[in-house]
């Protein structure tokens, strides 16, 4: 008569204590990866839908078609909400912190012997480096994450819905005008305040005097020379693309329940930041480097 097979002995208690700790290891480091998998998704994700939202916002931009009737109307209102409001008290702080800054420099490099390369300084590090990283947040904090904010709240609550029964797309009426705003508002603060910087630094550095007047621009011409020029353009550029598009991207898309209008601002100001400060190293290393 065949034997039956004999069953496996059961588990000690001491060996499921001693067990214990690898199978809580193990779950904790799958849980560990499936998050980090969902979380690189929704990363990836975001990215390639802020990529396709500027593609489809440029062609806008670029057919003249789209700046007649409402649609015109809308962005120029976008332009104005975005950039006057916030251009006199960004120009008064700018030119304050920019009158101690080179008073600062002029100082110290007098006292080491260096006042020739103290302008130069000053025109680099503000006009090339500081106004327009300055420029890039402050219009996010004052316009661009406000704006994605209520643009989420208007897509949540119908309204996207609302003017598509009216015949009006709401990437013409709504989202392009406002990505535009931001875009320009980014543009016009820097070169306005980086002109204000160049008028305060010869001020400060020759006083009411034309004498030294050709001087300072040769300077001027020095620290703008073709391939600064070039990376100042692009990352002035970059900015604004960044300012305008990532709020606008982040209110298009779906949260997770439990999330509102708080958490789509404080990630468009996450992304925007991040991005910014990305765009401004590789701008570093381009001049520097």
């Amino acid at each position: 008569m065949p034997q039956l097979p004999s069953e496996s002995p059961s588990l000690t208690s001491s060996q499921v204590l001693r067990r214990l700790p690898q199978a809580v290891t193990a779950v904790t480091w799958s849980l560990v990866l499936r998050w980090m998998v969902w979380v690189s998704r929704r990363w990836l994700a975001g990215w390639w839908h802020m990529v396709a939202l500027g593609v489809r916002l440029l062609g806008l931009s670029l057919r003249p078609g789209s700046y007649r009737g409402a649609p015109g109307q809308a962005v120029l209102a976008e332009l104005y909400l975005a950039t006057w409001p916030g251009l006199p008290g960004f120009t008064v702080l700018a030119g304050l912190v920019s009158v101690v800054l080179i008073r600062v420099v002029l100082v110290t490099a007098l006292s080491y012997g260096l006042s020739q390369l103290a302008l130069e300084m000053v025109v680099r590090v503000l006009v090339l480096e500081l106004i327009p990283l300055a420029a890039a947040l402050y219009v996010a904090l004052r316009y661009s994450v406000p704006a994605g904010a209520q643009l989420y709240k208007w897509r949540t609550r119908g309204v996207f819905e609302q003017l598509l029964a009216e015949g009006r797309d709401p990437l013409t009426y709504l989202i392009w005008p406002q990505a535009l705003g931001a875009m320009f508002a980014v543009v016009t603060l820097t070169l306005i305040n980086g002109l204000l910087v160049l008028v305060v630094t010869y001020l400060m550095g020759h006083g009411l005097t034309l004498a030294a007047f050709d001087g300072y621009t040769r300077t001027v011409g020095r620290v703008f020379d073709p391939d600064f020029a070039l990376i100042f353009s692009l990352k002035t550029l970059a900015f604004a693309a960044t300012v305008g598009l990532v709020s606008t991207s982040t209110a298009l898309r779906d949260l997770p329940q439990g999330l509102g209008r708080v958490s789509v601002e404080l990630q468009s100001l996450l992304r925007a930041a991040a991005v910014i400060l990305l765009v401004e190293l590789l701008s570093l290393l381009g001049n520097y480097f």
